[in-house]
């Protein structure tokens, strides 16, 4: 049963808060959901499901990225999940990178985190089909995120080609694999075996693909990010995309870093990216 927790007006349309009881995460969820002026049971429209990053949760992108004016004139509702279970019996970690606020967007398969931290099935199958019972949208929809969340959109996108017209994402985690946030993370979700690693991994997914399950994509990356050489390996996207000639577009950007600032500067060329995509 859904739970309404805060709704404001906003660009024409409605900002929307909610809680649930989830049966993936096995936890009370909470989401957000934008709805554009004049969504209605008679005029559905399609949905951009956005995944935050490490410490982010739904109220992140919605409050910093500045995207209902141009989803609101486009007709395009937006879906923001939390990043992970929350609560006093969810398994948790003193540090940032790890247990609440950082799902990855995997089923976890060690105890403890099993039991809860299902956060692929909750944005693959759980979510989507409660937002079409319960709003005006339609079956269309394309998936975006951020850092772990633009690893969470890359990934899902490949793993599920028939479900999402299209992906993007902002400083994605494109080998998490191959890097040490990756590697905490997946060693703890999953164990050691790399093989079960390898299904959450966008290059090494993008490795396996034929062109008839290619996704378009489009990527944004500031090349003042922090985190770029370390964590987020977009050399490595490049190469598999270069190799595979998948239809990604890799745009680098001068003077940029890991922010929201970086979000808000291109968010609606996202939109409009997903638009053509979502309304065909």
């Amino acid at each position: 049963m859904l739970e309404n927790l805060t709704t404001v007006k906003v660009s024409g349309g409605w900002h929307k808060q909610y809680s649930h009881d989830s049966t993936s995460t096995h936890c009370k969820m909470r989401f957000a959901v934008f709805l554009p002026p004049g969504a209605s049971q008679t005029n559905k429209v399609p949905v951009l499901y956005w995944l935050s990053g490490l410490t982010c949760t739904d109220e992140n992108f919605m409050q910093k990225a500045g995207a209902f004016k141009k989803a609101a004139e486009l007709g395009i509702a937006i879906v923001a999940p939390d990043t992970s279970p929350r609560g006093d019996n969810v398994p948790d970690d003193e540090s940032y990178d790890f247990g609440q606020g950082a799902g990855f967007y995997i089923n976890a398969t060690q105890a403890p985190f099993n039991t809860h931290y299902n956060m692929y099935d909750y944005v693959v199958e759980e979510l989507p089909a409660l937002i079409e019972q319960h709003f005006p949208v339609s079956d269309k929809k394309a998936i975006s995120g951020h850092s772990m969340g633009g690893h969470g959109a890359l990934m899902i996108a490949l793993r599920n080609p028939t479900r999402y017209t299209s992906a993007s994402a902002f400083s994605p985690i494109t080998n998490p694999m191959n890097c040490p946030w990756g590697e905490k993370a997946f060693s703890h979700y999953l164990g050691d075996n790399k093989k079960l690693w390898a299904n959450y991994d966008t290059c090494e997914l993008m490795n396996q693909l034929e062109p008839a399950s290619y996704v378009p994509m489009r990527i944004e990356q500031g090349e003042a990010d922090n985190f770029l050489v370390e964590q987020l390996k977009i050399e490595a996207l490049f190469k598999r995309v270069n190799e595979k000639d998948y239809p990604a577009e890799i745009n680098m950007h001068p003077g940029y870093d890991h922010s929201y600032y970086f979000i808000s500067s291109f968010i609606d060329e996202h939109l409009l990216f997903h638009q053509p995509f979502l309304t065909q």
